[in-house]
């Protein structure tokens, strides 16, 4: 039996934890999303956990208005499943319905009232460090430094391609030397 992957929001800290769980284990089969289950069998005692969605094992999410469990072919003017390029646009989209089961891998939830460990302490997940502020690029290359700050990349690019062949720059090397043949490794 395939896993859920738990994704669980905490509103106040604004911080989201996911977790993989047995789907059997997590008692959430024939849930619908709105409920409102016991965080015991997630490994969250004293918890309350609302079910706000989810998605399948091919990514349809789910959607709370449409009932059952079945995948269906509805027409969609709004999200979830679809977000429309201008207003009143409507498309058929495959979704599901709002009952949780075993075709689905993923459900995201929400904290509605928290115990009395925190989520990281009940789960065992260390808290990430703050990121550490990256050094910016020292080494530009000279044909980029000379462009103007506010100029575009296609202006660069229009701007280099406008140059003729005396204006470019070329690649400074080392003039190569013919190779030597043993005759005149021999009169050396």
């Amino acid at each position: 039996m395939a896993n859920f992957k738990i994704v669980l929001s905490e509103p106040k800290s604004r911080k989201a934890y996911q977790k993989e769980v047995e789907q059997k284990a997590a008692g959430l089969l024939g849930k619908k999303i709105g409920d409102t289950v016991d965080g015991g069998t997630l490994g969250l005692s004293g918890y309350k956990i609302e079910l706000t969605g989810g998605s399948d094992k091919d990514g349809f999410p789910m959607r709370r208005d449409v009932d059952g469990a079945a995948k269906k072919k509805i027409l969609l003017s709004a999200g979830p499943g679809f977000h429309p390029d201008w207003p009143g646009k409507r498309k058929r989209k495959s979704i599901r319905g709002n009952t949780v089961s075993e075709a689905i891998t993923q459900i995201n939830a929400k904290v509605v009232q928290a115990g009395g460990k925190t989520i990281e302490e009940s789960w065992n997940i260390k808290a990430k460090e703050p990121a550490k502020e990256k050094p910016e690029a020292a080494a530009k290359p000279a044909e980029k430094a000379a462009a103007p700050a506010d100029a575009t990349p296609a202006e660069t690019k229009n701007a280099e391609e406008k140059k003729g062949p005396a204006e470019t720059k070329a690649p400074e090397s080392t003039p190569a030397e013919p190779p030597k043949t043993e005759a005149a490794e021999k009169n050396e």
